[in-house]
């Protein structure tokens, strides 16, 4: 073990890059997988047919498919097809954001649907446009609803980055696995990693956490807008009926 920890301190440089690659790819892969999930999640619920098909063809097709499959196709197939070469790196962050906006997806378009639809029908009574309802009444009460999904996503991400060493990629994975090779340390460098990886994945919860009760925070201002659109809603209605 003593062999371990000297070689790791020897190989710091190495495996504090390794780790700055695990985290891009998580937080790269996150960002895009982030911007599927609600490009998607909306196009779910489009009034156009067309639009709800390639919604429902994008989300099915990944979430069908093997991750690993769409890593390995991405790194060697696509360049044989299209003769551009992808680095390691943009590959996973590519195949992570593909495969987990799929996902996230359905999470944004179930959050949406769960939202009253007494709250819709007040928003298009005092006239908003669509986009000012789904950004205003809408999206921050769905936003909530979303939030431990998609805690629950980001760490489901963080753990696959380790197929990144699959792809000769240099993240923590690899740089462990190459002192470990060196050392014959299999026990121990294996437990660094399991370590390595549940403080990550911590880290991440508790950052969720904080924007999970953020958004908690914001929503009760929401909530008090909401109740007072309730309240022109219902003096709107009683003025027409009183005309009529």
């Amino acid at each position: 073990m003593s062999d371990f920890f000297s070689t790791l301190l020897d190989e710091f440089p190495q495996v504090r890059a390794g780790l700055w690659v695990t985290l891009e790819a998580t937080v790269l892969g996150s960002l895009l997988a982030l911007l599927l999930s609600f490009v998607l999640g909306l196009m779910a619920g489009s009034k156009l047919l067309p639009v709800r098909g390639v919604s429902r063809v994008v989300v099915e097709f990944f979430r069908g498919t093997s991750l690993y499959i769409q890593l390995f196709w991405l790194y060697y197939a696509m360049p044989q097809l299209t003769g551009y070469e992808l680095t390691p790196l943009l590959c996973g962050i590519v195949a992570f954001g593909l495969n987990y906006g799929a996902y996230g997806a359905e999470i944004v378009r179930g959050a949406i649907k769960s939202v009253p639809r007494a709250q819709y029908e007040a928003a298009v009574a005092l006239n908003m446009t669509p986009f000012h309802r789904m950004r205003k009444v809408i999206m921050p009460q769905a936003w909530v609803q979303m939030i431990p999904s998609f805690t629950n996503l980001l760490i489901q991400l963080l753990k696959a980055t380790p197929l990144l060493w699959l792809i000769s990629a240099a993240d923590l994975m690899t740089a462990v696995e190459h002192i470990r090779s060196r050392t014959g340390e299999t026990l121990t460098a294996y437990l660094l990693l399991l370590a390595a990886y549940f403080v990550l994945a911590y880290a991440l919860t508790l950052l969720m956490n904080l924007l999970e009760r953020a958004a908690k925070r914001r929503l009760g201002l929401h909530t008090g807008a909401g109740s007072l659109l309730k309240s022109r809603t219902a003096e709107s209605a009683a003025t027409a009926g009183g005309a009529r």
